[in-house]
């Protein structure tokens, strides 16, 4: 069971509705308790109010409800006038009573953070890991990465320090506005005034900041698969001196997605600048308006300090409408590139996927097959079969389709309707459960690819419940044995990222040790001797014959002596099988495979010659 249902997301807000999954009740605490910060930093200002109009100058008090019962309670307002200290404790217990919520709401808004991060990574991984060959090799792994990490990190930004807080902020402005209605209408007249034109302004910012941040989130995309590309294939920069290329290459991304920034930046810049200069004439306007009125007797001392107070404690809120608007665009650009990798499709198995026995004849049936719709064809119109048990050999030039052959047999690539079949006995491929089809199938590819581990965990990697003694078996086999008991940690040696510290034959015979421990009744070996020599070559192809008798084999090579001994030999020329047959009737044909083979023999015996 995947942690996603499978099912599309046709907007935005259906996919952020489905990450926040799991972590809704706590983003709701976070939001009620942000509520109540916002209703207890309305209180204050009313004290100071009541403090200064009735407490200190004397006039009645004009309140009611609940304010009206505790001054009540605190024995009336000559009593508090007479011990001012309980007004400065209820000022103190207001705002530790704040303090308290204030704190509750980072924790619980951290929690529903974290959870939707985790939930986020843990979605995209299993998603990404399901979809097709064919996906990821059109989709840069740089920019893949820098979808699951820096566009997970806006969207929980947006969520976590924005979002949450909105409704806070619509309770303040809210409750702001009416308690400065009731102060003076006239002032909350001209205080009103303003929050129109900041919010229509962020509207205006919002689109400019949503194209360029598009921008900026593909060029960071570009620049992190230059750095991944660089990073895997160290080794290859370094042996043909390409470090000032590649350095130049990555500089000048680097220096185009700067001056991304920079851009983003100035509108960023100009954005808040915008809004600092609105707020202070704003500001400016209450402040010479409310003296005004403070003078000719319209409004009081108290009420005149408590309603700048009010719109001080409005001017953030209502700037932080406009800063969500304007992050909304970030975030919905995060959210779109998110997207389309979840709205991308899965592999998937018919109904009633068909789990048969592979030990049983292969049979490619007039296969027809191009990378791209309008694309050349790599495989045109391919017919032949593998008897269970037996080996085939296929050998042709670099292009002629080889490989093609095998990632369509493994269905990483699919065979499209109308453009043949590939039958395991009578069972059409496309009919199999692709786990059982993968786990039946062994490859050793042309470029083994190992991970940062330890010898023996890569050669098990394959099979969980892989014991010492089957490791070592496989390592026998694939001749790896005496090269691993040249290493000081023997089987717990580590090979570093993607095997760098092995040589090219060596990766090759742990790869080959990888496929072994699986026993798997169908092997293919895809040009995977080629790093090693031809002693080695030989000694493994006697071991395989002697420990995988009952296995169909399908070797891929450019060496005859690796094909020789095969059941059936094919050679492939431009997508087609221009020759098959044994290696005596090969050669007795006198065509390309004897003209390789001849050739091939010559350079042989140049090369003992030499030696000589």
């Amino acid at each position: 069971m995947t942690l996603m249902e499978k099912k599309k997301f046709d907007t935005k807000l259906s996919l952020l509705l489905y990450f926040t999954r799991g972590c809704k009740r706590w983003f709701a605490l976070a939001v009620f308790f942000a509520c109540a910060v916002s209703l207890l930093d309305l209180v204050n200002p009313k004290i100071v109010g009541f403090t200064v109009d009735t407490l200190i100058s004397g006039k009645p008090a004009e309140i009611s409800g609940l304010a009206a019962w505790f001054v009540e309670m605190a024995g009336g307002a000559d009593t508090l006038s007479a011990n001012l200290w309980m007004v400065a404790l209820a000022v103190v217990c207001v705002a530790l009573l704040s303090a308290v919520c204030r704190a509750l709401f980072r924790i619980f808004n951290a929690i529903g953070a974290e959870t939707l991060v985790k939930r986020m990574r843990d979605t995209l991984f299993d998603h990404i890991v399901r979809l097709p060959f064919a996906w990821h090799s059109v989709n840069h792994t740089g920019d893949i990465i820098q979808r699951c990490t820096s566009d997970v990190e806006q969207i929980k930004m947006f969520l976590s320090e924005q979002l949450t807080s909105l409704l806070r902020v619509f309770v303040l402005i809210a409750l702001a506005l009416t308690y400065m209605y009731g102060i003076s209408p006239k002032m909350m007249a001209v205080s009103g005034g303003f929050i129109p034109v900041i919010i229509g302004y962020s509207f205006w910012f919002h689109k400019k900041i949503g194209s360029q941040f598009a921008i900026v989130d593909s060029e960071e995309g570009k620049l992190s698969s230059i750095a991944q590309e660089n990073l895997t294939g160290v080794r290859v920069v370094r042996a043909f001196g390409r470090e000032k290329y590649e350095r130049e290459r990555f500089e000048k991304q680097n220096k185009f997605y700067t001056n991304m920034w920079i851009r983003l930046m100035q509108l960023m810049s100009a954005f808040w600048s915008s809004g600092d200069l609105i707020s202070y004439l704003q500001l400016l306007c209450i402040l010479i308006y409310g003296s005004v009125l403070a003078v000719s007797g319209e409004l009081s001392a108290g009420s005149f300090i408590e309603f700048v107070t009010y719109n001080a404690m409005l001017n953030w809120p209502v700037r932080m409408l406009g800063r969500v608007i304007a992050n909304l665009s970030k975030a919905g650009i995060s959210i779109e590139r998110l997207r389309y990798i979840m709205n991308s499709e899965e592999e998937k198995d018919p109904a009633n996927a068909k789990t048969p026995d592979f030990h049983q004849d292969i049979t490619f049936d007039h296969i027809t097959f191009s990378y791209t719709e309008e694309g050349k064809k790599i495989l045109d119109d391919v017919s032949f079969t593998v008897k269970a048990g037996s080996t085939v050999g296929i050998l042709g030039s670099t292009g002629s389709g080889k490989s093609t052959l095998m990632y369509l047999l493994d269905r990483l690539y699919p065979v499209e309707e109308g453009k043949g079949r590939i039958l395991i006995g009578d069972t059409d491929i496309r009919e199999i459960s692709s786990d059982w089809l993968r786990k039946n199938i062994g490859i050793v590819l042309q470029e083994p690819y190992l991970f940062s581990r330890t010898l023996a965990e890569n050669i098990a990697i394959a099979s969980e419940d892989a014991g010492q003694d089957e490791i070592r078996r496989a390592a026998d086999i694939a001749q790896l044995s005496e090269a691993i008991e040249r290493f000081k940690e023997g089987y717990e040696t580590s090979v570093g990222e993607r095997g760098v510290t092995l040589s090219g034959g060596q990766k090759q015979r742990t790869a080959i040790a990888q496929m072994l421990i699986r026993k798997t009744p169908v092997m293919i070996f895809d040009d995977s001797l080629s790093a090693v020599d031809a002693e080695t070559d030989a000694k493994i192809r006697a071991a395989l014959k002697e420990n995988t008798a009952e296995a169909t084999v399908i070797l891929i090579a450019h060496r005859i002596t690796t094909l020789m001994h095969a059941d059936q030999i094919l050679v492939m020329d431009k997508g087609r099988i221009t020759e098959r047959g044994t290696h005596e009737e090969l050669i007795a044909k006198g065509g390309t495979y004897a003209k390789i083979y001849e050739l091939q023999m010559q350079q042989s015996d140049v090369g003992e010659e030499v030696k000589e």
